[in-house]
């Protein structure tokens, strides 16, 4: 560990204090979202940290986790739960809580299990959004829970993972907020005033662009709707194409998840789905795109930015975290509700001559990792101040 001294006079090396020990926790890394955006710019600010995480796949998330340094659970040693994490489920609080970090300060990202990991130091929790899953149920299936297998199998959990998830917040020494939405639900949820601390979009469009291989024809040269999304009920992609079956336009869907088959198959010839890109492809993607459409359920909602740091407007549904990243008529413009009506009408009369690129940028630059990492950085010597207090 290393230790902090004062060169310019005599140190007892044996007497220095140590520098605090900074770690990083994340539910699963087992998919390419916005949360493992997050933990990325995380690890950016702190690339000596190591990082806990329950399930770790690195097939089907960033290539960038294969340079860091990750410890798992042993739940990770079961492929079939790398592959799919809800199938663990009713084995994720055991083995959250078992999962212990002997780290002086743990930097959490959370959207439901890494708040409860075993951590004897100070805990600085950024929270996603309480667990979906458990508290908007509903939303997160996209029907009644008694509708599905997985939705009985919540029902019957409930209670003891309401249980276990309070008793996990209560344990931190505090909780930022992604948005306001998200702030908002710690309040109703665990009676926490936390701060908003926005994420940052990691775009980098001097970077190299590389067209994905067997849709060139299809994207030509460009003027195609982007949603770039996992695929699950409450992000509404299904409604999205449902929109574009009988318009002429062109919708590119890049996303992975348990809807892939279905929608694939629901998929008109102007449509088409995706998914596992390089960075580079996903350059080319959103700098050849007339707009993204994001008519989901959004915590926060980083793709505006994504869009926004290529100049590029985004059709999104009027709540949730979209509220904090779009200002509409000058970075893009709301839609109602998440139906395929309210989708096709706003594409219908879209007119990519009415936006302004440069004010779209500027819009995007003020969410910057630049300025996430400083911030981060403030939060974590604040802690640090207060263990050698």
């Amino acid at each position: 560990m290393d230790t902090e001294i004062d060169r310019a006079s005599p140190v007892n090396v044996a007497s220095a204090k140590p520098r605090p020990e900074i770690a990083i926790a994340h539910d699963y890394l087992t998919q390419r979202g916005g949360a493992e955006r997050v933990v990325l710019a995380m690890l950016r600010a702190f690339p000596e940290a190591t990082i806990y995480t329950t399930l770790y796949h690195p097939d089907d998330t960033y290539a960038e986790f294969r340079s860091a340094k990750i410890v798992t659970s042993p739940l990770n040693r079961i492929p079939l739960f790398r592959r799919d994490h809800r199938l663990a489920l009713a084995l994720l609080p055991h083995a959250s809580s078992m999962l212990k970090i002997p780290a002086d300060i743990v930097i959490v990202s959370s959207t439901g299990w890494a708040h409860g990991f075993h951590m004897p130091g100070k805990v600085f929790v950024y929270c996603h959004s309480p667990a979906r899953w458990l508290y908007l149920t509903e939303q997160y299936l996209g029907r009644p829970a008694w509708q599905s297998p997985v939705g009985w199998g919540l029902t019957l959990l409930k209670p003891f993972l309401r249980w276990w998830d309070g008793r996990a917040a209560k344990r931190a020494d505090k909780y930022v907020a992604n948005s306001t939405v998200v702030r908002q639900r710690l309040k109703d949820v665990y009676g926490i005033e936390a701060e908003v601390f926005h994420p940052p979009h990691s775009v980098d469009i001097s970077g190299e662009r590389t067209p994905v291989r067997g849709i060139e024809d299809f994207v030509q040269q460009g003027g195609h709707f982007l949603i770039v999304s996992r695929l699950l009920p409450y992000k509404n992609v299904g409604e999205a194409i449902e929109a574009f079956r009988y318009l002429d336009e062109r919708l590119l869907v890049i996303g992975a998840g348990p809807l892939a088959a279905d929608l694939r198959e629901s998929c008109p010839a102007n449509v088409k789905i995706i998914e596992h890109l390089t960075d580079a492809q996903m350059r080319w993607a959103y700098s050849l795109c007339r707009a993204v459409i994001a008519p989901s359920h959004e915590d926060f909602g980083i793709t505006p930015l994504e869009a926004g740091a290529w100049g590029k407007p985004t059709i999104a549904l009027r709540g949730g975290g979209y509220l904090d990243t779009i200002v509409e008529g000058i970075t893009g413009r709301f839609i109602e509700r998440p139906s395929a009506q309210f989708i096709r009408d706003a594409v219908e009369s879209f007119d990519p001559a009415r936006w302004d690129p440069e004010a779209i940028r500027a819009h995007a630059n003020t969410f910057s990792e630049e300025r996430f990492r400083e911030r981060l950085r403030r939060e974590i010597l604040d802690f640090g101040r207060e263990l050698e207090g």
